[in-house]
């Protein structure tokens, strides 16, 4: 396989995945009676006619068949439009298949009269009714068609970019929201390891889906799934051939310090059975539109308890992580003023450095494209980054008491420990423009990890290692 080519090369997945739904529905279908097809921009006489689809589907007439077929056949309507044609579409559906509010209304005015106990029940029922709106029962059709899941996940995966800032598109996808909730409890998924012997379909979409460590050949792929590695995802049964939300896993001696040597395709395979430390080096979600619904948390620790199982072994389990927000952070830390931002022995060593290569300061080092590859600057640079980084890690909050950084918060919601920051340990070019080269290990020590979920979660407590609170100063 050759390199992938980004966004296209997801695009060509996404595309694969539109033409095996409609090929799934022509069947299914051509069982009702088609209706004239709609033109892509959806004009206005084709609006008119999916509005009678829509209603048609709600109408319940006819047996199941019927229904699915015309379920089937308004999915094949959606899926050939393009992106305008698709926002009237659900401008559609959002607007006129809203809850009625009159009815709402009155439905809740007869339960506040009534007084005995058979019209209350009866009232109340009425307003449970009257609170689902019709395009909730309508989206819950596509439950019983094949992919019909997946076709819902893809719509709120648009949906969501197009209901920012819009009233109208963001109450749809709320009601999609809740609905995909519902359907993805962690009690429906089924955990699966994927190997090298898995269907090309699916490697092809591990390779599209990943999101930390960009997989660039069929040979970096075979790579992470060799004897010393694994790769497990969540499925769900409604969508048994697309990946939730997956994690890689290296098994080493030692807590991995560099992704580099980690991923590297000539090192020689290690052998699981002498392997002491479980390293979870990536964590990517696969489907844009379950975003909101955490699977994560439940991952890493159903692998870490199998694998645990599997390889009694292993002693330690622990991340190989990014800390993606902490240049961005420092960037306008460094803009406010680098005078209190670091320490005085920090600024003189920066100014020392030979041929004026400090003259500008961190901010100046920090804009040189290659500064991690000169010696002189890399050294100048180590030790106020450690301790920044450590300080952004332990001391930078959000609201609430949550971690500033997105993945800290994610690894510390479920219990981890922050153990250790790693020096240019990603060199990528992603890695040194997010985290300047820096890496975290989170530790999950399984014993400890419901104590500290419940200090982070209750007090905003981050457990930390000595070592590290030494190095941010705190």
């Amino acid at each position: 396989m050759s390199e992938r080519s980004g966004l296209g090369f997801l695009d060509g997945v996404v595309d694969r995945t539109f033409g095996r739904l409609r090929a799934a529905w022509r069947d299914i279908a051509g069982q009702s009676r088609p209706s004239a097809p709609a033109g892509p921009e959806l004009a206005d006489g084709d609006i008119v006619r999916a509005r009678e689809q829509l209603r048609a589907c709600l109408d319940g007439r006819g047996g199941e068949v019927e229904a699915r077929a015309r379920a089937a056949e308004l999915g094949r309507t959606y899926l050939a439009l393009n992106e305008r044609g698709r926002e009237r579409f659900l401008r559609l559906l959002a607007e006129e298949f809203d809850v009625d509010r009159g009815a709402l209304a009155a439905a809740a005015g007869r339960l506040l009269a009534a007084t005995a106990l058979n019209d209350k029940e009866a009232a109340e029922a009425e307003l449970r009714t009257a609170l689902e709106a019709p395009r909730v029962r309508l989206l819950t059709q596509f439950n019983a068609l094949p992919e019909g899941v997946k076709f819902l996940v893809d719509m709120r995966a648009e949906l969501m970019t197009l209901a920012r800032g819009d009233r109208v598109l963001s109450g749809l996808e709320r009601d999609l929201h809740a609905l995909l909730r519902s359907w993805f409890d962690i009690g429906f998924l089924e955990l699966k390891r994927i190997t090298w012997n898995s269907s090309a379909a699916l490697l092809e979409k591990l390779t599209a889906y990943e999101a930390v460590h960009e997989i660039r050949s069929w040979a970096d792929l075979k790579n992470r799934l060799e004897a010393d590695r694994r790769c497990f995802a969540f499925f769900h049964p409604r969508m048994p051939d697309e990946p939730l939300i997956f994690v890689e896993v290296a098994l080493v001696k030692g807590m991995a310090d560099n992704v580099d040597a980690l991923l590297d395709e000539s090192a020689p395979l290690g052998d699981p059975g002498t392997a002491d430390t479980a390293i979870f080096y990536s964590i990517s979600n696969c489907q844009r539109g379950l975003a909101g619904i955490s699977f994560g948390n439940f991952l890493i620790k159903r692998v870490a308890s199998d694998l645990a199982a599997e390889l009694p072994h292993l002693t330690t389990f622990a991340t190989l992580s990014p800390v993606p927000g902490f240049h961005a952070w420092l960037d306008q830390r460094l803009a406010a003023g680098e005078e209190a931002l670091l320490l005085p022995a920090e600024r003189k060593a920066l100014a020392e450095l030979p041929a004026g290569k400090g003259s500008r300061g961190l901010a100046g080092i920090l804009a040189h494209p290659r500064w991690h590859e000169d010696l002189q600057l890399a050294e100048a640079a180590r030790l106020p980054l450690l301790r920044l980084g450590a300080r952004y890690l332990l001391a930078e909050k959000a609201g609430q008491g949550r971690a500033l950084d997105l993945v800290e918060h994610f690894h510390l919601s479920n219990g981890a420990r922050v153990e250790r920051l790693n020096w240019l340990a990603d060199r990528s070019e992603k890695g040194m423009q997010q985290s300047a080269g820096m890496m975290i290990n989170y530790l999950y020590r399984l014993d400890e990890v419901e104590a500290n979920h419940m200090n982070y979660i209750g007090e905003g407590k981050i457990t930390a290692s000595t070592a590290l609170r030494g190095l941010a100063r705190i």
